[in-house]
C-alpha cells in the first residue's frame, strides 16, 4: 500500500532517497542520507535575527522572490519564531554539495534572483551546514505536518555528536511511529550540535504527544554523553514553506 506523504514513517524501515528504497537499520549504521544516484545531501540552516515587529514584512519580501529562487535549489522549510528567541526567521535549504551551494548562490546573485532586500531589518545572520540522519523522512517536497515546529538544538562534548545522532536514530522508531520528525548534526558553523525538528498540528497535539511518549518511556532517547547546552525554538511556518 502506498503511504501518504502526511503519514509518519514506518518504524521498521529507513528511507534512502525519494524513491523510498527500504532497508533495515543495523545498530552500527553509517549515518548518511543518500538520494537517487547516490548523492549525499547537505542542508543549510540559516537563522536571521531581525528588528522587532519586522517579521511580517520580511516574510512578504521573501515570498515575492521565493518562486524564482527555488528553481535553482529546493527550499525545505521556512519559519519564524513564536516562542524562544523572538524576531527570528529560520530557513532550511537542501544541496547536493558545498560546490552546488556556491554555484547556486553565485547565479542567484548575478541574475538578481536572490536575496530579497531586508537590509534595514537584519540585525545578524547565522549559517550552519548540517548532515541528516538516515531515519529522516525524505525532505524532497511539501509535507502537511502541522502549524507548529519545535527545533531542539543540543550541544555535546567535542567528538561525540556523530555517536549521539546514531543513538537517537536507533531509538527513534516508536517516537517516529507516533508522528514524523527529523534529526541533523552540524558539519560546519556551530559545531558539536545535534538538531531535532519536531512538527505538531498545534499546541494541543504537542501536549498529547509528549504525554504519551513520556508516560510510556518512548522518548527522549538515552545517550552515552549528556548535552552541555540546550536551546529550543518554537516556530510557525511561512505561507510558502514546503514543511507546513
Amino acid at each position: 500500500m502506498r503511504r501518504n506523504r502526511t503519514d509518519p514513517p514506518r518504524p521498521d524501515v529507513l528511507r534512502d532517497g525519494p524513491a523510498g528504497v527500504r532497508r533495515g537499520l543495523p545498530r552500527c549504521a553509517t549515518l548518511t542520507l543518500t538520494f537517487s544516484g547516490g548523492v549525499r545531501m547537505i542542508y543549510e540552516l540559516r537563522t536571521y535575527n531581525l528588528t522587532a515587529n519586522s517579521v511580517p514584512e520580511v516574510e512578504r519580501r521573501f515570498a515575492e522572490k521565493i518562486e524564482a529562487r527555488t528553481k535553482l535549489s529546493p527550499l525545505v522549510g521556512f519559519w519564524h519564531t513564536e516562542i524562544g528567541p523572538l524576531n527570528q526567521i529560520v530557513h532550511l535549504w537542501a544541496y547536493e554539495s558545498l560546490q552546488q551551494r556556491a554555484d547556486v548562490r553565485t547565479r542567484a546573485i548575478a541574475d538578481g534572483i536572490w536575496p530579497p532586500d531586508i537590509t534595514e531589518f537584519a540585525v545578524s545572520m547565522e549559517s550552519d551546514i548540517l548532515l541528516g540522519s538516515p531515519v529522516n523522512d525524505p525532505l524532497d517536497g511539501p509535507r502537511e505536518w502541522g502549524n507548529l515546529y519545535e527545533l531542539r538544538m543540543y550541544t555535546f562534548p567535542s567528538g561525540t555528536v556523530r555517536s549521539v545522532m546514531q543513538q537517537f536514530s536507533e531509538q527513534a522508531a516508536k517516537r517516529l511511529e507516533m508522528y514524523p520528525g527529523c534529526f541533523f548534526m552540524s558539519d560546519l558553523g556551530q559545531l558539536n550540535r545535534f538538531y531535532q525538528l519536531w512538527p505538531y498540528k498545534d499546541w494541543a497535539h504537542r501536549d498529547e504527544m509528549r504525554a504519551i511518549y513520556l508516560k510510556e518511556g518512548i522518548w527522549p532517547a538515552h545517550t552515552d554523553v549528556s548535552a552541555v547546552h540546550q536551546l529550543v525554538r518554537h516556530m510557525v511556518p511561512a505561507s510558502f514553506s514546503p514543511l507546513h
